[in-house]
């Protein structure tokens, strides 16, 4: 069973950092492109960025070029999403999910599976 596991969020002030994790089980993570979004309150789901399964190639959102960090352990099927420079605005419950043809993007059509979600807030 496919399955994505989401944690590290909480409360941080503005210009604090936060590391996500995403946990993959019932497949190998690194056959996969793996992305990052965020959703906040009466907002679309806004794709953060990308790991593609190929050659491990990212991509950001222009809004978070910069100051995140995309990077995977393969030997713990992980993929981590370094957060630093936290402004409000990076308020949102973040997802990971993946995406069987490798290709990634940040459009969340393109992806399969979903984890639950983790929230983070950034206030002072």
């Amino acid at each position: 069973q496919v399955q994505l596991a989401e944690s590290g969020g909480g409360l941080v002030q503005p210009g604090g950092s936060l590391r996500l994790s995403c946990a993959a089980s019932g497949f190998t993570l690194d056959n996969y492109a793996i992305g990052w979004f965020r959703q906040a309150p009466g907002k679309e789901r806004e794709g953060v960025s990308c790991i593609l399964s190929s050659d491990g190639s990212t991509y950001y959102a222009d809004s978070v070029k910069g100051r995140f960090t995309i990077s995977r352990d393969n030997a713990k099927n992980t993929v981590y999403l370094q957060m630093n420079s936290l402004k409000p605005e990076d308020t949102a419950v973040y997802y990971c999910a993946a995406d069987r043809t490798g290709l990634g993007g940040l459009g969340y059509l393109e992806y399969d599976y979903w984890g639950q979600g983790t929230q983070v807030t950034v206030s002072s």
